[in-house]
């Protein structure tokens, strides 16, 4: 690729930038778009703006940026939670490590670079961009060791910075827990694995069992009943079965009356007979029809309950330690908030888990190959003698100067970027089959799952197939696997840049503009005619935007040595980005659970992968290059920051693992000073309620109990389910007071024929 090609895509992304934000400062202004880009405040304020008509509505104005840099850390912190923070601070990190990446590669690389060998330059629109790379520097050049001073620089600065904000998000998180309001979670174990018994229900198993070997921290609990979308369509599915079975033994008792045979003396009857019901099955079991709790009626008890403790320090305890002498039985975990709480997976039983797990390991590697073909079909168009060679029909087309600059530059990384559009759902489709119990650590598995197959596809698999697949055997011994990537990242260095221009500044745009809820928003609005509703506002994504950083991190830190024309582009993407998350997070998302950043750990990790991938690559650069001083001082460098992350794993690594006693023994004495342990003890039963109480009740024979429960499920069943914009605004409520209708109806026409 020729730095014209480049500057193509660039100003092709540059136009599509600065139409969609120009576009945003006017829409944001009109009233009837106000639900999609303030979702967050209508939310809270459940306010309308006048629809007036003002001319500065029409006017683009940047008056948006300077409104999403006045908020404060704390104010975001008081807004949107610990997560939001977390994600900021590694905008933040990003921008601060490749500055110092840019001014010291990009000023003292970037020139040796250039002039790496004698050759007659051309002028810079018409210039390669390898001569850009490392690629372009001789062998046994006597400036390579500037090269490692500058790796040296680099990763000594990222680690310094990594200390610092470990720490601070350690610190963060300390502050989180400790003053933050009583949290229902910290009083709360969630068991699993109940042993089943013939003799008592899975509800006295847990009494027996708690009083017992915790009887001095034991306070009640609370049996989880099978309440899934499978375990629904196995209970209608049991329900329309008994309603035939109903209606067939109604026929046959009209059918089988006593038959009356006269003899002429007296009227008697022969070869009579009746069916009588029984409340047995056909299995001899008995058939409980008299329950007094509606609920035990509609739902089967599993083998998962929530356990509340009297004090925190007694449920952590309780979550630490081995129950039983079978780790399968009475596995303990501290509950999730109420909030938070995945109901749908708490019934799986935990001996399935593993199974569950393998399984979606293997899905998730089949789709991974699956995706190798868009990977490199990709890669066939960055090399043009290739793809002529494959499809002579297009040897015409691509003479045209201009075609090949949009082939070469622009179109492999929007093919690539509108693949990718297809993985994080089917990741959160993987993750939620792993069986979670909660909604964050669903997000948080998506968000571990797209981090691996966005680093793998994006940056191995391009590597790979593009330049090491058609130079050099790929299944050699693994010991040359440095020096393969030493010979691809420096070729395939200029599809990177283009990457980073489709996939960075586009998608930010595109995230501002929130495209998809903008058309849904005209559609819902002015072709179907539903009305607003101000509840229905999405959740961050986490587990798309933290891979993106993370993604662009690790571009840019192998690039960073090896192609330092990277780092700008990369500036930019950060900088941008910092004001769109700003923005996107206090006016368009909802905060309804958080991890208390627990994101961070994964955050480090994957940059110290990035800095140990990057020198492992230039080790092999460096090894290729004949230059033994630079490829001596670099071994050094991987101990150093092996030992940097080891230090970091002991130094802050338990503060996410688990809660300190120490706080949490301070926070329930205080509590017991201040006589609010009563009124914590009392919220804990009504803060992990998995069926209201105005839907306990809900009998088919009912129709107020109807009436209750449809109204309950369109105030509160539209925020927490309904979190997809394609489905807000469908009128659930009314669709299941219909065929709630339909069912009373028919229960009374069976009523009819019975009598």
């Amino acid at each position: 690729m020729i730095i014209s090609a480049l500057l193509t895509s660039a100003g092709i992304n540059i136009g599509v930038c600065a139409l969609l934000l120009s576009l945003y400062s006017i829409l944001r202004k009109q009233p009837a778009n106000v639900n999609v880009y303030f979702g967050r405040r209508i939310a809270e304020e459940h306010n309308r703006l006048r629809d007036a008509f003002v001319l500065e509505r029409f006017v683009p104005s940047p008056s948006w940026i300077l409104k999403a840099l006045q908020y404060t850390e704390e104010e975001i912190l008081a807004v949107a939670g610990l997560d939001a923070v977390v994600f900021l601070r590694i905008v933040i990190f990003s921008i601060r490590i490749f500055s110092i990446a840019a001014v010291v590669c990009v000023f003292g690389i970037l020139p040796l670079n250039y002039f790496g060998q004698e050759m007659e330059h051309r002028k810079i629109p018409s210039e390669s961009l390898d001569v850009f790379t490392i690629g372009n520097v001789v062998e046994r050049s006597r400036w390579l060791w500037v090269h490692c001073l500058a790796l040296y620089i680099v990763s000594c600065s990222a680690c310094v910075l990594l200390y610092f904000e470990y720490k601070r998000v350690s610190k963060l998180r300390l502050i989180h827990v400790t003053r933050s309001g009583p949290n229902p979670s910290h009083f709360t174990v969630l068991v699993r694995g109940i042993p089943k018994s013939t003799e008592e229900s899975y509800d006295e198993t847990v009494t027996n069992f708690f009083t017992k070997y915790h009887a001095s921290s034991y306070l009640s609990h609370q049996i989880v009943f099978k309440a899934g979308k499978v375990q629904k369509m196995l209970t209608g599915a049991k329900k329309v079965y008994e309603k035939f079975m109903h209606v067939k033994h109604t026929v046959i008792e009209k059918r089988c009356k006593a038959g009356v045979y006269r003899c002429g003396l007296c009227g008697c009857s022969s070869n009579s007979f009746r069916l009588i019901r029984t409340s047995f099955d056909q299995n001899g079991k008995k058939i409980d029809t008299g329950s007094s709790d509606p609920s035990i009626r509609e739902h089967e008890e599993c083998g998962a309950s929530f356990v509340f403790f009297k004090t925190r320090y007694g449920a952590l305890v309780a979550s630490e330690i081995l129950q039983t002498w079978n780790p399968m039985h009475w596995v303990t975990e501290l509950a999730p908030a109420p909030d938070d709480v995945y109901w749908s997976n708490l019934w799986v039983p935990y001996r399935l888990l593993w199974m569950r797990r393998i399984a979606t390991l293997l899905l998730s590697i089949v789709f991974m190959f699956v995706f190798l073909i868009p990977v490199t079909f990709v890669q066939g168009m960055t090399q043009l003698d290739k793809l002529q060679q494959r499809l002579p029909f297009l040897k015409g087309i691509l003479k045209k100067r201009f075609v090949t600059q949009i082939v070469t530059g622009y179109l492999p990384s929007v093919i690539l970027q509108l693949s990718l559009y297809t993985v994080p759902p089917m990741m959160m489709l993987f993750s939620t089959m792993e069986g979670p119990t909660s909604r964050s650590g669903r997000k948080r598995s998506a968000c571990c799952k797209v981090l691996y197959f966005t680093i793998w596809n994006v940056f191995f698999v391009n590597v790979l197939s593009g330049s090491v697949i058609s130079q050099i055997n790929i299944l050699s011994s693994p010991k040359d696997i440095p020096a393969q990537l030493a010979k691809a990242v420096p070729s395939q260095a200029t599809f990177f840049i283009t990457y980073v221009l489709t996939s960075g500044w586009a998608s930010l745009s595109s995230e501002v503009m929130q495209l998809f809820g903008l058309i849904w928003n005209m559609i819902r609005k002015y072709i179907l005619g539903w009305e607003e509703d101000p509840t229905a506002v999405l959740t961050f994504p986490y587990h798309t935007e933290v891979p993106k950083l993370l993604l662009f991190g690790l571009l840019g830190f192998t690039c960073s040595i090896l192609a330092p024309l990277i780092l700008p582009f990369l500036l930019i993407y950060f900088f941008l980005g910092y004001v769109v998350y700003r923005n996107q997070i206090m006016n368009v998302y909802c905060t309804r659970y958080e991890t208390g950043g627990l994101m961070w750990p994964i955050v480090h990790n994957t940059t110290i992968f990035s800095l140990v991938l990057t020198q492992l690559i230039c080790l092999g650069v460096f090894s290729l290059k004949e230059s033994p001083v630079a490829a001596g001082f670099t071994i050094p460098l991987i101990l150093i920051t092996l030992l940097f992350n080891e230090y970091c794993r002991k130094r802050f690594h338990p503060l996410f693992k688990s809660f300190c006693a120490q706080d949490l023994i301070d926070m329930d004495r205080e509590d017991e000073q201040s006589g609010k342990m009563e009124e914590i003890h009392e919220h804990l039963h009504t803060a992990y309620s998995q069926f209201p109480h105005s839907t306990d009740g809900v009998n088919i024979n009912d129709e107020s109990s109807e009436e209750r429960a449809s109204s309950s499920t369109q105030s509160n069943g539209s925020v927490k389910e309904l979190s997809h914009p394609t489905l807000r605004g469908l009128p659930i409520a009314r669709l299941q007071k219909a065929v709630k209708t339909v069912c009373l109806v028919v229960s009374l026409q069976k009523k009819d024929l019975s009598v």
